[in-house]
Order: C-alpha cells, then structure tokens, then sequence
C-alpha cells in the first residue's frame, strides 16, 4: 500500500508538525494540488456544510475571507483544533 488511498481518499503523511503532515496529504491526494490554496475555491457556506472532497479548499477560503474559528466550528461541525 502507498502513502495514499485513493478510492477512499484516504492518506498518512508524516511531519513535525499538523500543518506540515497536512499539506503533504493533500498533495498526496490530487497530485494536481500544491497545497493548502486558499484561492483555488470561493467560500460558499453551504459547501462548508457538507463533507465534500472540496470541503478543505473552501474553509481555506472562508479562513482568507476572515470567517472566525466559531463560526467554521458551527458551520463544519470540525473540532476548532483542527
């Protein structure tokens, strides 16, 4: 098995720290993605609502746009953590 998974879209990546592990899952996933783009989608809340493969790049937008951690928590559902 690869580093990557992707008919389940499903990926381990290794670094120092989230951020890092993080954008080489994406890269790993779609080799046509650089990384955490945050001008790749607009923010649309209700992409933000649903869990979509695009979902990521639209909360890296909203987080451009200003959207507050809260707000993302509410409309995501995801742990602020992340």
């Amino acid at each position: 098995i690869g580093s990557s998974m992707k008919s389940v879209g499903e990926v381990m990546a290794i670094g120092r720290k989230f951020e890092e592990a993080f954008q080489k899952a994406l890269r790993m996933v779609d080799e046509n993605v650089i990384g955490f783009d945050p001008y790749i989608k607009q923010v649309d809340e209700k992409e933000l609502e649903e869990p979509t493969d695009k979902r990521t790049f639209v909360l890296a937008a909203a987080l451009k746009a200003n959207y507050s951690i809260a707000k993302l928590n509410e409309l995501t559902k995801i742990d602020p953590w992340f």
